[in-house]
Formats: structure tokens, C-alpha cells, sequence
């Protein structure tokens, strides 16, 4: 009885201590996520990113970069507006499919890193063709990317847009 009884307390003792490892393990791999922080190389892979999904005209991909908590205010001669995700996704979706050749550029520079965030500057040059008319847009930005699920996505931007 007492070997029965030593026997089930060091079992006991080793589940124990495997649920006390499997605890410790989880809260080491949950600190590590938590401590994730923002990099140049993720803000650069995000507008390599974002141009290869929007000259391939993926909304779907594009959406991946976006926050669902965006907000993306765009200002032309003194007329602002702001769009939330769905919105700016509709946009560019309508855009797409109302005008051929498009061709979309992004260039990142005066990136400031704060933990999960990034703000930098962002210039893109888009163009395209509608009504046999070639049209570009130039918009200068400054933008706020976060990380989600180990990537950067675009959580807030502030944006002028010129017509060439």
C-alpha cells in the first residue's frame, strides 16, 4: 500500500511538474509575442507588399495590409475626406475596374519606430488610363503601420493627393 501510495504521489508530482513546465512555456512564448516590436525591414515589407497587391489589383491582399481599424483621411484643393477600411477597399476596387493599365509605386522614408508602431512618410505615384485619358495621382502621406500577426498593416494615414 505504501509503494501504491509513494508511486501515485511521484506521478502525481511528475504531472505536476509537467503542467508547471507547459505553463512556464506558454507564458515565455506569450511574453515573446507580446514583446514583438516593429521593425524597418517589416515597414519595408509592407510597401513591397502593398505594391505587388495593388499592380496585381488583389483586393483581397490588399485588405491583409489594411487594419480593420483604419482610418485614411485624404485632402484635395481644401476638400478632405476620410475613409474607413471598406470604404477605401470599395474605392480602389471601383477604381480598378473603371480604368485599365494601372500602375501603382510606394517609397517609405523618415520611419520612427515606437514599440508596435511605425510612422514614416509614404509617397505613391498611381496612374492609369480612363476614357483614353492618362491620368496619375501623386499622395504624399504620413501614416501610423502596427503589427498584427507579426506583420505591419496600415492603421492610420494622412494623406494629400495631387493630379498630374
Amino acid at each position: 500500500m505504501k509503494k501504491l501510495l509513494g508511486k501515485g504521489m511521484l506521478a502525481l508530482l511528475v504531472k505536476s511538474a509537467s503542467i508547471t513546465a507547459i505553463v512556464a512555456v506558454a507564458s515565455t512564448i506569450s511574453i515573446s509575442a507580446q514583446a514583438a516590436t516593429m521593425t524597418e525591414d517589416l515597414v519595408q515589407n509592407y510597401a513591397a507588399a502593398m505594391k505587388a497587391s495593388a499592380n496585381s489589383q488583389n483586393v483581397n491582399q490588399v485588405s491583409r495590409l489594411v487594419s480593420d481599424d483604419a482610418l485614411i483621411s485624404l485632402s484635395r484643393k481644401g476638400k478632405s475626406t476620410s475613409l474607413d477600411k471598406d470604404a477605401y477597399l470599395k474605392l480602389l476596387q471601383n477604381s480598378w475596374n473603371d480604368t485599365s493599365n494601372y500602375r501603382y509605386d510606394i517609397s517609405v522614408d523618415n520611419v520612427v519606430i515606437t514599440g508596435v508602431q511605425a510612422k514614416a512618410n509614404v509617397t505613391t505615384n498611381e496612374s492609369w488610363v480612363k476614357d483614353g485619358q492618362k491620368v496619375s495621382f501623386v499622395t504624399t502621406s504620413r501614416v501610423t503601420l502596427t503589427l498584427s500577426t507579426g506583420n505591419a498593416v496600415l492603421l492610420r494615414a494622412v494623406s494629400q493627393v495631387a493630379i498630374n
